[in-house]
């Protein structure tokens, strides 16, 4: 057997594990979904739902399409752009530190948001606006200050960490100087919570995640080196900030949505990457897993630690002992 033949085979076995890993997910994804339009203080049979979604009347219907599943089509949306943005910036930065949560993104939405509670006592979609309006100006302003040469993972990493922590510094003046009501409320926003989402949330990650997803071939192109890339007649610059921009809007949608629900983004790159194996997967897995550890968090946070919680305590509980664990890897690996 060639060499190309031997390449071609490998291609092809990875690429079916690639499909297979993203259909389990999706299994996963539907299960998970299914458990949590059922389970709650009003039960309803896992046999009754069809029927309840699709043209069912009473208390039961409400609870199941009102209620629940726009909470349950918010999470699944939500995670997958989180993953996405993730992989997007760890990707194309080749750096596994590179995510929203990380490089201050979701800080810069964050602060917006609190300024916008506390200042101006805003709530609901005002909120939201003000959230996608700081995540957007955020990653502008990173990008700017990070681009002198071309992008490079790690200056954009240390100039979002920077930026990150001088917005963490706002927000905590803020948190210190509010009103102790409005500070509950923002300190509620800031943890990451899915209470209360209605459809408005989930149109504008609908748009941008297929367009994120389309986008997989000029990124498995970026990822071979730009020389490479140019090669394949990618236009590496453009390409690389079209990508960017996705990574920061969908970052910044998804946090608009559902506030920062913490290291969603950074862990579901690495988490789909291990499944995966040595394939090189496109977006769907990452996606995928992004959502599926938002609805499964979700539904722990709901049901499961005897008081409702934001979604946001279950994955910062799981994603901090991830990123000590990484630090200490590369430490050891003499990479920090």
């Amino acid at each position: 057997m060639s060499a190309v033949e031997v390449v071609a085979a490998v291609r092809r076995r990875g690429a079916v594990r690639a499909r297979a890993v993203s259909l389990l997910l999706l299994v996963a994804i539907v299960v998970v979904f299914a458990v949590s339009l059922a389970v709650g203080d009003f039960p309803v049979p896992l046999g009754d739902l069809p029927g309840l979604l699709f043209g069912g009347q009473g208390p039961a219907a409400y609870v199941v399409t009102e209620l629940r599943l726009p909470r349950a089509v918010t999470g699944v949306l939500v995670g997958a752009a989180f993953g996405t943005s993730g992989a997007l910036f760890q990707r194309l930065l080749r750096n596994p530190l590179a995510s929203p949560d990380v490089i201050g993104v979701t800080q810069g939405a964050s602060a917006a948001a609190v300024v916008a509670i506390v200042l101006f006592g805003a709530a609901g979609p005002v909120v939201s606006a003000a959230a996608l309006a700081g995540a957007l100006l955020t990653g502008a302003t990173i990008y700017l200050l990070a681009r002198r040469g071309g992008v490079h993972g790690y200056r954009l990493v240390l100039v979002g960490v920077g930026v990150g922590a001088v917005l963490t510094s706002v927000v905590s003046y803020l948190m210190t100087w509010a009103d102790v009501t409005l500070a509950q409320q923002a300190l509620v926003w800031l943890t990451g919570n899915l209470n209360g989402r209605g459809w408005d949330h989930v149109v504008p990650l609908a748009v941008l995640l297929p367009a994120a997803l389309l986008q997989s071939r000029a990124l498995a192109g970026l990822q071979l080196g730009d020389d490479t890339a140019a090669g394949l007649g990618l236009t590496v610059e453009r390409s690389r900030l079209t990508l960017l921009v996705i990574a920061v809007a969908l970052a910044a949608f998804a946090t608009a949505a559902a506030g920062p629900v913490a290291f969603v983004a950074f862990v579901a790159n690495p988490i789909a990457t291990r499944l995966v194996g040595g394939a090189r997967a496109g977006l769907a897995p990452a996606a995928l897993t992004g959502a599926l550890v938002v609805l499964l968090g979700d539904f722990v946070a709901q049901h499961l630690l005897g008081a409702q919680l934001p979604v946001g305590v279950v994955t910062g509980a799981v994603g901090a002992p991830y990123l000590l664990w990484l630090l200490a890897t590369a430490n050891r690996a003499g990479r920090v």
